[in-house]
């Protein structure tokens, strides 16, 4: 352990999210001590697209640790990041972007996907490398750019994530963790290399890769230009980090068998932590690493706080930007169950428990009677269930479930605490004053720099603020939808089928709204 008389105890945990990168700074007893934030857009130029400009990004992470730095009254211990899982980016020889980062939201490679996932191959991949057949993944994007923009594609020196990049620039070091490469497709994760098939099936090299990494390893510091711009010594330790999935774990505390992390921001995830890499016979789950020894087993939705904004868009723009909590008021004016109203959110597709690109939102049970709150309503509720579906799936995987923990946006409002916690059918407990995957980057960095002996203090750092428990007549009335959510899905499975074919001769789809920052 280092002497806390002699070294700082501070480390800044940076989260490269989607929509904003957040730096937050804390000492070994979990205390937060400053933090900011930077949005960037997600740029949608045509329908399945959704990618961003990797400079942006890169000026996010420096203004915010800059920030963060400035507002410090002593000196910081290192850094250690967090991202968003899945991006992918193209570089000339020289290290420069010659795509934009294509994000998790993008769906553009959703046939190569598809065709990968029905060749008799598809599932032992999955259960090779961890990560589904599906679109969010690096692998069929790979596959996507080789078929779509080949000179492109043959022009491409490496294939890097956004973290990737991000480290490249502020370090020169061209790896990549064990945790993000976990989550692409291209790993195994038994032996944690690069998977021969996968690399043949994108048509790249492992020379094309960076160089995996453990999630704990320390980069030596910071390049001249970057120290002076972040306001940190050169020598400043960097510590990899992992992806935002299983470090949202960490940050939550739910580091013990049983113990689940459910998140819900733009997107949303259910996830509990394993000592050992493993998925299920039938593939509904991914499997992401951590450490060396602790992996996150679970299923991730595409759609969660952007379908509360695309109901303020659609169904009450009168209520103008910013107007979370008109809209959660007025959908507690709809009863639970929302008069029978069931909505399918997938208003970008949708990841767990099915790994399709293929579905589109629905509303089905519409009737005269319904009015504006029973749709609002609904949206959140078919998010809800749609996060109860993943829940199954996790202990379908032979998974113990005794403990929930929940962070995210949606925590801000009660109405969406106490509808989880019913659709859930099961108590959930609310941390109080963690930012998740940052507090998981920087307890992943103080271990890695010997500041505290195990990530394992996570579980007595994180203090309980809340705990919603279901209402018993709200949870039966889930509990008696939730068959329908599921019947729904394959129900319409055909009509999405259709819906996409007939896609090119209809007109086009109107221009999607900004997801929420």
């Amino acid at each position: 352990m280092a002497d806390p008389d002699q070294h700082p105890r501070v480390v800044i945990g940076v989260d490269i999210g989607t929509t904003s990168t957040k730096s937050v700074a804390y000492d070994t007893d979990g205390r937060q001590l400053a933090s900011h934030s930077v949005g960037y857009p997600l740029d949608e130029p045509q329908p399945g697209y959704a990618e961003q400009d990797p400079s942006l990004i890169l000026d996010a992470v420096v203004e915010t640790i800059r920030t963060v730095v400035a507002g410090l009254p002593g000196p910081v211990a290192g850094l250690s990041f967090s991202t968003a899982m899945h991006s992918l980016i193209g570089l000339d020889p020289d290290g420069q972007p010659l795509t934009p980062s294509v994000t998790w939201a993008d769906s553009r490679a959703s046939r190569q996907a598809e065709r990968l996932r029905a060749a008799r191959s598809g599932l032992a991949l999955h259960r090779r490398t961890g990560t589904p057949v599906h679109p969010m993944a690096p692998l069929p994007k790979l596959v996507w750019f080789a078929e779509q923009e080949p000179k492109l594609f043959g022009r491409v020196a490496h294939w890097v994530g956004i973290k990737d990049h991000v480290l490249l620039r502020l370090c020169g070091a061209l790896v990549t963790d064990h945790s993000v490469a976990s989550a692409s497709g291209l790993m195994d994760i038994q032996t944690r290399a690069w998977d021969a098939e996968a690399l043949r099936i994108a048509g790249i090299s492992e020379e094309q890769l960076p160089q995996l990494v453990a999630t704990t390893t320390v980069l030596p510091g910071l390049a001249a230009g970057y120290a002076a711009a972040t306001g940190l010594p050169a020598d400043t330790p960097v510590v990899v980090g992992a992806g935002d999935g299983p470090l949202a774990n960490l940050g939550l505390g739910a580091v013990r068998p049983g113990v689940v992390a459910c998140s819900i921001g733009t997107s949303g995830a259910m996830r509990v932590m394993v000592e050992r890499p493993a998925v299920d016979p039938l593939g509904g789950v991914f499997c992401y690493a951590l450490t060396e020894d602790r992996w996150v087993v679970g299923g991730a939705i595409n759609n969660g706080g952007i379908v509360l904004q695309w109901a303020g868009d659609a169904l009450a723009p009168e209520l103008g930007e910013d107007s979370e909590e008109e809209l959660l008021a007025l959908a507690a004016r709809a009863p639970v169950g929302s008069g029978g109203l069931v909505m399918l959110p997938y208003l970008l597709s949708e990841r767990a428990p099915h790994w399709s690109a293929l579905p589109r939102g629905a509303y089905v049970g519409l009737t005269h009677g319904h009015r504006r709150e029973h749709l609002v309503r609904a949206a959140l509720e078919g998010v809800c269930q749609q996060l109860a579906l993943v829940l199954a799936s996790v202990r379908s995987a032979g998974n113990e479930v005794r403990e929930v923990r929940a962070s995210g946006g949606f925590a801000r409002s009660p109405l969406w605490r106490q509808m989880l916690a019913d659709a859930l059918g099961m108590p959930v407990r609310f941390p109080a004053g963690h930012e998740g995957s940052s507090f998981g980057a920087a307890l992943l960095g103080m271990q890695a720099l010997g500041l505290i002996a195990s990530v394992d203090v996570a579980a007595d750092l994180v203090r309980i603020d809340e705990t919603v428990r279901p209402d018993p007549a709200a949870a039966a009335t889930y509990a008696a939808l939730l068959p329908v959510h599921a019947e729904l899905y394959e129900a319409l499975v055909p009509t999405f089928t259709s819906l996409r074919r007939l896609a090119p001769n209809l007109p086009p789809e109107p221009p999607p709204t900004a997801p929420p920052m």
